[in-house]
């Protein structure tokens, strides 16, 4: 100040301009208000400001001892670094200051402040923290197992929410020192990411996009902290990876940023639920499938046994998966319900029971669909691996093509009769399941039908006491004449059975006679 007014008389001026001044007018009060002795009030939201006014007025040892910069740092180490929500105040004011609060190590000290106090022995922390986080529910931050607390316990995580109010990049600051010191649990790390997300992130689309600069940041710093094992991020759940990989598309992220998400959700596709995928476009869809299934291929001879053991539940996961986002989506057009299917594997699949719910949701929402096209999704489907319920529900579904349809009863006669021949036919390698398949289209070719017909309903024959649509038993008729049964030995196609027997023959006769398959 001195120097300032010595400056000001030599341009003989009674006004002296300060440029520049940080901390404003206020700092320079509180400053001014020392210089005259009077009592001066210093805490957490003033003192950055304050200490940097000072700093810029020259108040140092060499003007004046006792200067008010040695006051503020004798403050600082004895009460602000010692307080865990003080620091956190101070770390949050040096951002409008900077840099000279970089400068001054202001941020840094803070930074060592918050840090060092995380990574205490939390059995031995005596100050307080905010902590009003509720444990469960689906939404909720909390990711890896808590056993349950006694409340006077002090939990793992009790720093995330009071760090998680600095900006990204002093969040990111004191996360990566925490995370370099390799002495916090990573599924910690982890929560306290997630809950940063859902702290700072918007839940509209408009405001994402709208915001979609410091948005951008927010998510690639996030993924950039992930803790990972080998590059997966082993502490993070897929459908949180799913959500940031949603966002990291709509604030338009870092293509790096967005490749290894969509490697990480692949690796953990089978964690994934139909909801989570649905928010994302099929391509994308189609794509994550698709590396699963190449990383699956991919298994060294090493870990065949662990594939053998594991795997296998992993690939039914992701098949059951992929069958419910086919009868959910009603965007999907023929073509991407078609190869989006035919990336599962046969063995994630054996029970087709998602599929044909698929199939039969897609045929209803596209009553359009041309007779090549139906019978292009069909193909998609082994009725052989339909359960019991599936197969009657197919025998009585008028969307499917006849073909389709005496198929299914075909191989529900099949069972239905407990012949050797059935239980042979349960098995997708024998080479007697392709004879009866083939059986089976020989008799379709010889059926024909009115399509009037399929409207009405009468007693499936065979059965007795079962009830199908007339459409289904006149098919069933005209495939097992007079209702008997099938014969073990394999019977020759003749060319004059195509005509059904009298409705009223009895079934005590039926019994005792053989038929050929026509």
């Amino acid at each position: 100040m001195q120097r300032l007014v010595f400056e000001a008389s030599e341009e003989k001026t009674d006004e002296i301009t300060i440029l520049d001044m940080p901390g404003g007018y206020k700092a320079f009060e509180i400053c001014a208000k020392f210089c005259y002795g009077m009592t001066v009030t210093l805490n957490a939201y003033n003192i950055t400001a304050v200490r940097c006014a000072a700093e810029y007025l020259e108040m140092t040892e060499d003007a004046d001892r006792g200067n008010l910069i040695y006051k503020i740092e004798v403050f600082l180490n004895s009460g602000i670094f010692r307080s865990w929500k003080d620091s956190i105040i101070v770390l949050q004011t040096t951002r409008s200051l900077l840099p000279w609060s970089e400068d001054l190590k202001l941020v840094g000290r803070c930074i060592d402040s918050v840090s060092a106090k995380i990574l205490v022995n939390p059995e031995t922390i005596t100050w307080s923290y905010t902590f009003n986080r509720k444990l469960s529910g689906p939404d909720k931050i909390v990711e890896y197992h808590r056993e349950k607390r006694e409340e006077n316990v002090i939990p793992k995580d009790w720093w995330v929410e009071d760090v998680c109010e600095l900006e990204i990049d002093m969040f990111k600051r004191v996360i990566s020192v925490v995370k370099s010191s390799g002495r916090m649990n990573n599924g910690v790390i982890a929560e306290a990411l997630r809950y940063y997300v859902a702290r700072w992130l918007p839940e509209s689309m408009e405001s994402l996009t709208s915001e979609a600069s410091s948005n951008k940041d927010l998510v690639e710093t996030v993924v950039f902290l992930l803790p990972k094992v080998n590059r997966a991020m082993s502490y993070s759940s897929c459908s949180f990876l799913l959500k940031l990989l949603k966002v990291s598309i709509l604030v338009g992220a870092d293509e790096t940023v967005r490749e290894d998400l969509v490697e990480n959700v692949s690796l953990k596709l089978h964690e994934a639920s139909v909801k989570d995928l649905l928010i994302h476009e099929v391509e994308l869809v189609h794509r994550i499938v698709d590396q699963f299934m190449a990383d699956e291929k991919r298994v060294s001879e090493d870990d065949r046994y662990k594939e053998f053991v594991l795997g296998n539940g992993i690939l039914l996961s992701v098949g059951r998966l992929i069958d419910a986002y086919l009868a959910l989506n009603s965007e999907l057009t023929l073509s991407s319900f078609v190869e989006l299917s035919e990336l599962v594997p046969e063995s994630a699949r054996p029970i087709h029971d998602g599929l044909y719910k698929a199939i039969d949701t897609f045929m209803k929402e596209h009553p359009e669909l041309t007779k090549s096209e139906k019978k292009r999704l069909c193909g998609l489907m082994d009725v052989r691996k339909l359960t019991n319920e599936a197969s009657t529900h197919a025998a009585q579904n008028e969307r499917l093509p006849l073909r389709v349809v005496v198929q299914v009863l075909y191989f529900e006669q099949l069972r239905a009769n407990h012949s050797p021949v059935a239980s042979v036919a349960a098995s997708s390698h024998s080479p007697v399941e392709k004879t009866e398949e083939n059986k089976g289209e020989e008799a379709t070719k010889k059926v024909e039908l009115s399509k009037k017909s399929r409207g009405s309903k009468s007693t499936r024959s065979g059965g007795g006491a079962q009830l199908m649509p007339s459409r289904s038993r006149r098919i069933f008729e005209k495939i097992w004449p007079g209702k008997g049964e099938i014969s073990n030995k394999s019977s020759e196609v003749s060319s004059g059975s195509s005509q059904s027997p009298p409705a009223k023959s009895s079934s005590s006769s039926s019994r005792r006679r053989r038929h050929s398959i026509s």
